[in-house]
């Protein structure tokens, strides 16, 4: 990643130490910060929404200086960067710079500065689905696409399920399966990833429903959620679909997920009332070149 923004001598006041004094009269702190992320589509666009405001950042900086004390400045650094990816899901990673120009020193000395750089490492969960030409062998490619995406591990794929088609026009079955992984990109990046992988397989979206050679959805990113109709998260959707629950439940029994009203529940539970929506159990899975299977595992090669 190139892009970045970069934002320096953010002042707050705080409490952070390990003497007793510097926790009762506190001293200044100065943080600097690098945003790394993908501005491309706000370079193209002027969309306020493509990019990560700086005055928020600053807020948040500023908030967690003033807030909880820590021992160590290098744990203050660390908490930042955590709460920066946690409240935005364009970053991808973001190097924080704590600066203690005042601290406790016996000898002359200029600044005391630590960087500290908070990466993600999100468990993601990735729904595939394809009805038109060859879907078993469109599958089986875009698992190994995804296998190869720069910033993606998977981790599973759950065996391939035949599903009825769900509204849309006439057409036919479809085979679907989940992939797991963990992944350092962003929510935004990986889904541009997503629709790069259904483009290369010809996808086209004239008819909502409708027949298609390659489906890919983000239905989890962590515990990430989001309303933006662009990238909403968890998937909307994802609690009625027996064809995303079912491979979802076989590759991960204890996984959950968040409703849209904030409930959690079990995805095996979910699966368990939505087997009945046209859901069978579909061919095995090619052994490919690039990847080979452990149960139902996926390992890169």
């Amino acid at each position: 990643m190139t892009d970045r923004i970069t934002l320096t001598g953010v002042r707050a006041r705080g409490r952070h130490g390990v003497l007793p004094e510097e926790r009762v009269l506190g001293q200044e702190f100065v943080v600097d910060l690098v945003l790394h992320l993908d501005l491309g589509r706000a370079a193209a666009t002027d969309d306020l929404a493509a990019t990560v405001s700086y005055a928020a950042v600053a807020e948040t900086v500023h908030e967690l200086v003033t807030g909880e004390p820590h021992d160590l400045v290098e744990a203050l650094a660390g908490s930042i960067g955590t709460r920066l990816l946690e409240d935005h899901l364009l970053l991808e990673s973001v190097d924080v710079t704590v600066h203690k120009p005042s601290a406790p020193i016996a000898v002359a000395f200029g600044d005391v500065a630590v960087t500290v750089t908070s990466r993600r490492d999100v468990e993601v969960v990735i729904a595939l689905g394809a009805n038109l030409d060859e879907p078993l062998a469109t599958l089986a490619s875009a698992v190994d696409r995804l296998t190869r995406t720069r910033g993606l591990r998977v981790t599973g794929r759950s065996a391939v399920v035949e599903t009825d088609p769900v509204g849309g026009p006439e057409q036919p079955a479809y085979l679907n399966a989940v992939v797991l992984g963990r992944t350092r990109l962003s929510a935004r990046a990986l889904l541009h990833r997503l629709h790069r992988i259904e483009a290369d397989h010809g996808r086209t979206r004239e008819v909502r429903w409708g027949a298609r050679t390659l489906d890919l959805d983000l239905i989890a990113y962590g515990e990430a959620r989001s309303d933006d109709p662009r990238l909403t998260l968890p998937h909307p959707r994802a609690h009625e679909r027996g064809f995303v629950l079912v491979p979802w439940a076989e590759v991960d029994p204890d996984a959950e997920l968040t409703l849209p009203g904030g409930d959690r529940r079990l995805v095996r539970e979910l699966a368990d009332e939505r087997r009945a929506d046209g859901i069978r159990p579909g061919p095995a899975w090619p052994l490919g070149p690039r990847h080979r299977l452990r149960g139902d595992q996926v390992a890169s090669c």
